[in-house]
């Protein structure tokens, strides 16, 4: 038989139960108030405790009213706090089992994609969501295998709050650990993110990526374009992550076309141009900038990433230079439009002129001595001193580093650069000669 203290219990859990049941909503939300107040921090033992050892009659409604009203928000954060203390109290495996059971995670997954649902809301839902992840690896199965890493990552790139987005961000890591079954899911879910709207994700994104990368160990081969082209972003913080994301990438299958891929963006090319907007063509005279900034800002990102690649590693500056870097760097550094393309170029290319002596030759053989002189002394305000024909110079060079890095012979590279003073000029003349029959027609 029970004692008269424990038929005391039972009595008041029924009251409280019967309280809860025919209450509306402005009595339910008081009731909520107080559970939340009177219970943060309580074990298993302690819930059971505080509910006559019956919590989980309580949990049952919570989740109840959960599954009934969770489209329209009614009480919706209170509801998933309270849900909350049960499942990240110490000893919850029957609380959370509980919970499971009745499509618990499905439900947390549905809330991230509704509009209507206020942000505070969802970020609830996520916490819940690392409770549930941080619990096991057949927990984080389950929400792969919910379709929650989709609906997690589409989450991450709408949220307007920055802090909400750092929790999906926990949640997204705590994911990647432990769950060698879909962790390459979630790695390609934090790719298909590098291209959305909001910095914020991109720069966690990157952040989560460099983490799942050393964790997977190999590549996704779409890693490239899309780190490629978060360069053109005109957040800092983003293209810090993604020049960190790089030199981690470089040590990686995708050296070649990653590195290939910084040397390109350097010299933004036609077929890039022609997808500016067209009202560009129509008033050729004003250079629409804002259209072509992105691809100026992926070509100074470049020129910096190249360098700080360059510092680190002696056999990266070789295989560049296979790839004629000089030649784009000089490039980019004419590029009048967008002086921090000009001066991250010069500052690059005077790291490959220290590191090698043949570079510094080629160098001072296409600027010209004036211009070297100019570049020696100061190659990061290179761009405030040169005038528009130098610039012009440094825009059309013919450099090519390559071709004498396959001599062996000293001989035969004595000649490769004979060769190359004697293209040199019979270009010149070919410029003399146009010029001379332009001023002959205007007679």
């Amino acid at each position: 038989m029970t004692s008269i203290k424990e038929q005391a219990a039972i009595s008041r859990l029924l009251s409280f139960l019967q309280e809860w049941d025919n209450a509306g909503k402005v009595a339910r939300s008081h009731i909520l108030n107080i559970f939340l107040e009177s219970n943060q921090g309580k074990t298993a033992p302690e819930l059971e405790q505080e509910f006559s050892q019956g919590a989980s009659l309580f949990l049952v409604r919570l989740t109840t009213w959960l599954r009934i009203t969770y489209m329209t928000g009614l009480c919706l954060e209170k509801i998933l706090k309270s849900i909350g203390i049960f499942l990240s109290a110490v000893s919850s495996n029957r609380y959370l089992t509980e919970f499971l059971e009745v499509g618990g995670v499905l439900t947390l997954l549905e809330i991230l994609g509704l509009e209507k649902i206020k942000e505070e809301d969802k970020k609830e839902s996520i916490k819940l969501l690392q409770v549930i992840a941080n619990s096991g690896r057949k927990y984080k199965e389950l929400i792969c295998e919910s379709y929650g890493v989709r609906s997690i990552a589409e989450f991450l790139a709408k949220s307007k709050s920055e802090e909400t987005q750092e929790e999906v961000q926990v949640l997204l890591d705590s994911l990647l650990h432990g769950n060698p079954k879909y962790q390459n899911q979630v790695y390609k879910g934090l790719i298909a993110l590098l291209p959305c709207v909001s910095p914020k994700a991109q720069q966690l994104s990157l952040q989560t990526l460099r983490t799942a990368q050393s964790i997977i160990g190999t590549t996704h081969p779409s890693i490239v374009d899309c780190v490629l082209k978060v360069l053109g972003t005109m957040h800092l913080e983003v293209q810090y992550e993604a020049i960190e994301l790089i030199k981690d990438l470089v040590n990686y299958d995708v050296r070649f076309p990653l590195l290939k891929g910084l040397v390109t963006l350097l010299i933004p090319s036609l077929k890039e141009k022609s997808k500016l907007p067209s009202r560009m063509i129509l008033d050729s005279s004003v250079l629409d900038f804002t259209a072509q900034l992105p691809l100026f800002l992926q070509q100074a990102a470049a020129a910096k990433t190249i360098g700080i690649l360059v510092r680190g590693s002696l056999s990266i500056a070789e295989e560049l230079l296979h790839m004629r870097v000089v030649h784009a760097l000089l490039t980019a550094m004419g590029n009048t439009d967008h002086s921090n393309s000009q001066r991250l170029a010069s500052m690059t290319l005077e790291l490959f002129v220290q590191m090698f002596p043949l570079v510094e030759e080629h160098v001072r053989r296409s600027m010209g001595e004036e211009l070297y002189q100019l570049f020696l002394s100061s190659a990061e305000d290179l761009y405030r001193k040169i005038d528009s024909i130098q610039a012009d110079i440094l825009a059309a060079n013919k450099v090519n580093v390559t071709k004498d890095l396959r001599h062996s012979n000293p001989m035969e590279y004595v000649m490769s650069l004979e060769e190359e003073d004697k293209e040199e000029e019979e270009e010149k003349q070919e410029e003399e000669e146009k010029e001379e029959e332009k001023a002959k027609d205007l007679e």
